[in-house]
């Protein structure tokens, strides 16, 4: 026969088990919660559209970009905002990652970095990593900052 403290023990157990995946799923919405708030911040208030294409067919990898990549790296303290943006375009052009650097040299525009502070990471890019990718670079600069002047000032932001 059991004693009366075996059901507790059990239960307990149970409990404790459970502890660990609502903190996980706490700790998941943190996240998410902060990789929104990222975009936001970012964005000028609107969301990012190729995560929310990406949202569409692969809802796991856009959940793991807002999750990680925003809530959890690109919201840590020690940068601000600005300087982020600005390493991000240089690695991104360093990488040939041209759509990728367009995205974040639209953010970096966003927090008031200017068209020339962009160009002088092209520039630098072209030690880093090779005229190709500085050209390449370049060329995707040039589309967004002619985008961005043809367009009326609301949509500066959904890019």
């Amino acid at each position: 026969m059991a004693s009366p403290l075996r059901p507790r023990a059990a239960a307990a157990l149970l409990l404790l088990a459970a502890l660990p995946q609502s903190a996980e799923a706490r700790s998941a919405d943190e996240r998410h919660r902060r990789g929104d708030a990222v975009v936001r911040d970012l964005n000028n208030g609107a969301p990012q559209p190729v995560l929310e294409r990406l949202r569409q067919e692969f809802p796991f990898l856009a959940d793991a970009t807002r999750g990680y990549a925003l809530g959890e790296v690109w919201s840590r303290p020690g940068l601000d905002s600005r300087t982020r943006q600005l390493a991000a375009v240089a690695v991104f052009a360093a990488l040939g990652e041209t759509a990728y650097m367009k995205i974040h040299a639209g953010y970096a525009l966003n927090l008031g970095v200017s068209e020339d502070e962009l160009k002088e990471i092209v520039y630098l890019t072209t030690v880093t990593a090779g005229f190709p990718r500085a050209i390449s670079a370049s060329l995707a600069l040039s589309e967004l900052f002619a985008e961005r002047r043809a367009a009326p000032d609301d949509r500066l932001s959904a890019r």
